[in-house]
């Protein structure tokens, strides 16, 4: 395929996108043009395979494959219903991966829909990792706070530590050392860098409550505080039990500081890009 022709279908198929109620979708009557189907009981054929696949895929296939009537002209300036399908951009993406790939508009559209499903799955990871590095990040604040606190109440640097190192015993059912040489965490990185999402939180919760409880019971004291945390820190332990999580089976995750500095870095290259453009 010659790169004007690319161009062209590109901006053809940008250009039959709408979008409905906030979802980006395409006609599947726009769409049977565009990929070259003359008959519309042809195309359905297609679609019908595409909805298999979605359905296979454990998706709810109304979701992307809404039934509709759209009106079309006749002549005259008289128009007449006909059925049309709405066809979001997960759905086009299956309807090219079951189309006849000898098409060059099936070719065309089974990498244009699958780079941008894929862009789609790329944006969802960035939400995902970005939500990790946020969960650390008040995890650090919350224990902050936390040790402010115990401080006014007799507990120094070293009794914190010892605090916190308890909670991570009760919320793992192992104690730090034992917790990184399961996950093969370097001795100088403090554990939480390397837990996934769920267990930062569960982390977070734990020290949230004892910070609550200190003061509400006025608790004093290397030993009662550290009661107080082993406490609160079982009580998520059980939560999550409960749900069929156990913390310390869950896979270690990416370094947190790494994954902070690969974002900060997109970030950075997005500026700068959309910098060029506006030059451009």
């Amino acid at each position: 395929m010659k790169s004007e022709e690319i161009k062209s279908l590109f901006v053809q198929f940008e250009a039959a996108s709408a979008e409905i109620e906030g979802v980006e979708c395409w006609s599947a009557r726009e769409l049977q043009e565009l990929l070259g189907y003359n008959k519309w009981e042809n195309f359905v054929n297609v679609i019908q395979k595409a909805k298999s696949a979605c359905t296979n895929a454990g998706e709810e296939v109304s979701n992307h494959f809404p039934d509709v009537r759209k009106m079309v002209p006749i002549g005259s300036g008289a128009e007449k219903p006909i059925d049309d399908i709405l066809l979001t951009r997960y759905a086009c993406y299956l309807v090219a991966q079951n189309g006849d790939s000898r098409k060059e508009e099936i070719s065309f559209a089974q990498n244009y829909f699958a780079v941008q499903t894929r862009r789609a799955e790329l944006v969802e990871q960035r939400l995902l990792e970005n939500e990790r590095v946020i969960a650390r990040e008040k995890l650090s604040q919350t224990e902050k706070q936390l040790s402010g606190i115990l401080y006014e109440r007799g507990v120094d640097s070293q009794g914190f530590a010892i605090i916190r190192s308890k909670g991570d015993q009760a919320l793992f059912r192992l104690n730090t050392q034992m917790l990184k040489k399961k996950m093969g965490i370097p001795d100088n990185r403090p554990v939480a860098d390397f837990l996934p999402t769920i267990s930062i939180k569960a982390k977070d919760l734990a020290a949230e409550m004892t910070g609550l409880n200190v003061q509400s019971k006025d608790l004093k004291g290397q030993g009662k505080i550290e009661k107080e945390h082993i406490d609160n820190n079982s009580a998520v332990r059980d939560m999550l039990n409960k749900r069929g999580i156990i913390p310390e089976n869950l896979p270690i995750a990416e370094d947190v500081k790494k994954l902070q500095r690969k974002l900060e870095g997109d970030e950075k290259k997005i500026l700068k890009d959309a910098k060029q453009k506006k030059k451009k």
